[in-house]
Parts: C-alpha cells; structure tokens; sequence
C-alpha cells in the first residue's frame, strides 16, 4: 500500500525536530531558519507530512528570484523580453526525511512547487533551483530542468513547460 501525505504550509505544529535527511544544513535550516524566513516573507516553506500526522517526511522553500538573461539558452533568450534579469520562482532548498527517501516523495514535492509557480498570479518565466552537487543536478534534469550552460548547477523549468505537462 502506498503512504499518502499531505503538503501544506509549515506550521507551528509540525514535527519539525525531528526531521533528519542527512544533511545538515538542510536538517537545521528547517529546525532554526525557516519560520524566521516565513515571517520576514523571504521564502515560504511546504512540508509533506503522512496523512494524519505532524511529522515532516519532507520540505521545500519557495520563493521570487531572477537569473540573468545573458545566462540563459539562446533559443530561449530570444525569445524572451530584453530585460537584464528574468524573473523566476526558486525552489531553495527540497530535503526528504531518511525514513521517507526512496519513496518518489522528492519529485511530489518538486510537482507541488511547480503548480503554486504556475498558479502563481506573480509574473516569473520558470522554476528555478540550485543543485547542491551533481546528483541533486541530475534528478533535476530527469524532470525536464535545463541547466544554465556557465553555472550547470543552476536549472531551470519554463512554466510553460510545466503547463503543457500538466504538474
């Protein structure tokens, strides 16, 4: 039987001691960070959680961001107004408990980010994320992101993309 979750908004009442994906920056950024971000309104936070429960079997943080025209692929440079900056919705950081890894809870939560970007009533071309190392990188790609060429642990995903898709 498949574990349902159920994604919301981070939550006072979120289990969130006692999340552990490996990772510690990824671990403490959750523990200490994230409410502080949510308040300032720098970057929102979504956690998966088992239905019915408040432990967090994964996150991920949300928030506006821009790339540099320059630094996108011709073909879709050109195609794109002649503005310095191209506005984006950032995935900043997505982190699944140990427990949870291995479970395809990585990619709900990547499909998740991308339909708020697309519902969005924000003006942002893509879905934009930092790969940490090239294995993050790489389950990026398997979705469709395209790497910047001079920054390959940069990705991005044009919402149009994302719409034709049906995230």
């Amino acid at each position: 039987m498949t574990m349902q979750f159920e994604i919301a908004a981070l939550a006072s009442g979120h289990d969130r001691k006692s999340f552990s994906c490996g990772v510690a920056p990824l671990d403490r950024y959750l523990k200490e960070q994230a409410g502080q971000d949510i308040k300032r309104r720098a970057a929102l936070c979504y956690v998966a959680c088992p239905h019915g429960e408040d432990r967090i079997a994964g996150y991920y943080t949300l928030s506006a961001g821009d790339v540099a025209l320059k630094d996108m692929p011709e073909d879709i440079a050109r195609k794109l107004p002649r503005y310095p900056v191209v506005p984006v919705a950032r995935v900043g950081r997505l982190a699944i408990d140990k427990e949870f890894q291995g479970n395809r809870l990585g990619a709900a939560l990547l499909w998740d980010a991308a339909d708020r970007a697309l519902r969005s009533e924000m003006g942002v071309f893509a879905l934009a994320v930092d790969a940490k190392d090239e294995q993050a990188a790489d389950f990026y790609r398997h979705f469709g992101f395209i790497a910047f060429a001079s920054k390959p642990l940069q990705l991005f995903l044009p919402l149009v993309t994302i719409a034709k898709t049906g995230a």
